[in-house]
């Protein structure tokens, strides 16, 4: 059961990668799925029997490692922290494997997606499954090697193209940071060992490195690496760009794998992070700022995956500065909540463009409610749950992150509430933007394409129909275990809190304001969003007008790329050209070729001096004579 929710997916990536061709598209994509079913079974009993049950296990597999100081076993590492993942990443991309068999079946490389899908699900298992930092190194970058595969997977186009190199090479920034995070953790610790590590972390706080506390430094190495992965301030810039890759792909991305890796990191060194208060600092200040950041980017945004994939970006704040505040727990809650709806608003935005032949502009959408009612309907339930509607998945957890940020009672949780209250607002306007522009109003489409406007097929809308229970349902029903009553009995130490920390006891004492400010302001944006563009469709243009500037720093993303090229592309390029023209066809070729050129150029001279003809031979011989005679008489008559 333990291995197979992991390796489940990779015999289905093996079988349709080298064997797909032959077997044809349907046989390898449906092998896939039955794969994947077989993963998620066996994913779910496993959350079963450790988190429900409290049998917590670690799987030996085998001695990956064992070169001088550093021992590293290939361990599954079967705790609640690791179950909540398995068994939410195999159930999800179980369904998003299922949708693609309708979404990409007009593919032409069919079995090529499928086998990066699979390979992207194993990749993020095995990071969270790690029992040691190599191999969750091991899954970190695999899951960016996929990504870049599926980002890229229509490589014919440029766009592309350049997104998936993008997302490549941020990452790298981060995973440059993790790297030295995991160095120096051997060099404290002499292990990269969970075990190890998490038993010896109050024995090493007083370590220094550089004159800096080396666990406050490893915590802040961690969470620039997690920075690349989860998309947050500064390393976000990829995100957007990576819905070049076909939506199951940003579903994928989104909700299951990838950018939630740098939330568990910060979970799963909750042990670490706890003796590293500034470390904590940092993590809520930019979790809050890039919550904050996102949402207003996505108040503007009018490409319908882009606004989902800010709102990710924006989600992905509040987890961290949950964790930011100590409340690990209700971070990785959210995690899981968001899981579900954000699944579901992806792949109902796929069902939309499916619908709309491949439009994704919603200012060219609008009136195609009553003809795509099922997509509708999930697109509903998807959006209630982001905003944080009371009994919908997300007021559970996302409300839980709000309380534990004002009950920290620091000016960083202060800062972090203040930036949670603002962005619920956000999100739920933009939310409701997104749902009235795409399904209300008159038609802005031209007549084929309302013409061709139909609901997806079964195949498709049965994973929807699924997800919505679970952005309905995943909140009330877990929320006892990962952060009520019964949380004790259900993490069984999974995630560290030290004796300093009461902020799981102290959120559920904040007063009554609190806890209710976030429907608040929820219910508020979503009344801006249907006064914008359902009672007065005109007001966003007028205000558009007179706020224009404001407008256009938005809609270009606070000029984030623009910065970026200007800092580190454009001299990148620059210094790139001088080694080009200088360093490589100047230096390192031209200096050999340069002696070489020198010794044709002499060859050629003396070649000139063979003739072959007896008289030129006769007459060199002749001035020889006469240089020769001249020298011994210069000598001689010098002598006398």
């Amino acid at each position: 059961m333990f291995v197979g929710a992991i390796f489940f997916p990779l015999l289905g990536a093996f079988i349709c990668g080298f064997f797909g061709r032959w077997l044809g598209d349907r046989v390898a994509q449906w092998t896939t799925v039955l794969c994947m079913v077989l993963a998620a079974v066996c994913g779910v009993s496993a959350f079963m029997q450790v988190a429900m049950g409290g049998h917590p296990e670690t799987v030996l597999l085998l001695r990956w490692m064992d070169v001088g100081g550093l021992q590293v076993n290939w361990s599954l590492r079967y705790d609640t922290l690791s179950v909540v993942m398995v068994a939410m990443v195999t159930f999800i991309s179980t369904l998003i494997h299922l949708y693609s068999v309708g979404y990409m079946s007009h593919d032409h490389t069919i079995p090529r997606f499928f086998a990066y899908l699979s390979l992207f699900t194993f990749m993020m298992l095995m990071l969270v499954t790690a029992d040691n930092l190599a191999q969750l190194f091991f899954g970190w970058e695999g899951v960016g090697l996929a990504s870049y595969l599926l980002i890229g997977y229509w490589y014919e186009k440029e766009s592309a193209n350049k997104a998936a190199m993008k997302a490549f090479v941020v990452n790298r920034v981060g995973d440059l940071f993790f790297m030295l995070g995991v160095a120096l953790t051997f060099l404290t610790f002499g292990s990269i060992e969970f075990p190890v590590i998490f038993a010896a972390v109050a024995q090493h706080t007083g370590d220094t490195y550089l004159g800096i506390n080396a666990i406050e430094l490893i915590g802040v190495l961690l969470f620039l690496g997690a920075c690349g992965k989860s998309a947050q301030l500064g390393l976000h810039t990829w995100l957007p760009d990576a819905m070049e890759g076909p939506t199951p792909v940003s579903a994928l991305i989104h909700a299951a794998t990838m950018v939630t890796a740098g939330v568990f990191l910060m979970a799963r060194m909750s042990p670490i992070m706890e003796y590293a208060p500034t470390a904590l600092m940092i993590v809520t200040v930019v979790g809050a700022s890039t919550a904050l950041f996102a949402a207003t980017i996505g108040c503007v945004q009018n490409d319908i995956k882009r606004i989902i994939a800010y709102s990710t970006c924006s989600q992905l704040g509040y987890m961290f500065f949950a964790i930011g505040v100590g409340a690990y727990q209700v971070a990785v809650f959210h995690l899981f909540t968001h899981a579900f709806f954000k699944a579901l608003l992806f792949l109902g935005a796929g069902s939309v463009i499916h619908a709309m032949s491949d439009e994704q502009d919603i200012r060219k959408m609008g009136g195609i409610w009553t003809k795509i009612p099922v997509t509708y309907l999930v697109m509903w339930i998807g959006n209630l749950a982001l905003a944080g509607v009371p009994l919908f998945a997300g007021y559970y957890s996302k409300d839980a992150i709000l309380e534990a940020a004002f009950a920290a009672h620091s000016g960083v949780g202060t800062y972090a509430f203040a930036c949670g209250i603002i962005a619920a607002f956000l999100t739920a306007f933009y939310s409701w933007r997104l749902l009235f522009l795409t399904f209300h109003g008159k038609p802005r489409a031209d007549h084929h394409t309302m013409e061709h406007v139909h609901e997806s097929p079964a195949v498709m809308l049965v994973p929807l129909l699924l997800l919505s229970v679970g952005a309905v349902l995943t909140g009330y029903v877990f929320a006892p275990y990962f952060i009520g009553e019964m949380e004790h009995d259900f993490w069984h130490g999974a995630i560290f809190n030290g004796a300093h920390n009461h902020i799981m006891h102290a959120m559920h004492e904040v007063p009554e304001w609190v806890a209710l400010a976030p429907t608040v302001v929820g219910v508020a944006g979503i009344a801006l969003a249907f006064v914008f563009y359902m009672l007065a469709p005109g007001l966003p243009r007028a205000l558009g007008n007179g706020l224009r500037p404001i407008y256009l720093f938005l809609l270009n993303k606070w000029y984030f790329d623009e910065l970026y090229d200007f800092l580190f592309v454009r001299p990148a390029m620059a210094l790139a050209r001088v080694f080009w023209k200088v360093g490589d066809a100047k230096l390192i070729d031209g200096m050999p070729n340069g002696a070489a050129a020198l010794a044709a150029d002499v060859g050629r001279g003396a070649v000139r001096l063979q003739t072959g003809r007896v008289a030129n031979y006769a007459f060199v011989m002749l001035i020889g004579v006469v240089i020769f005679v001249s020298l011994f008489l210069y000598s001689l008559f010098k002598g006398a």
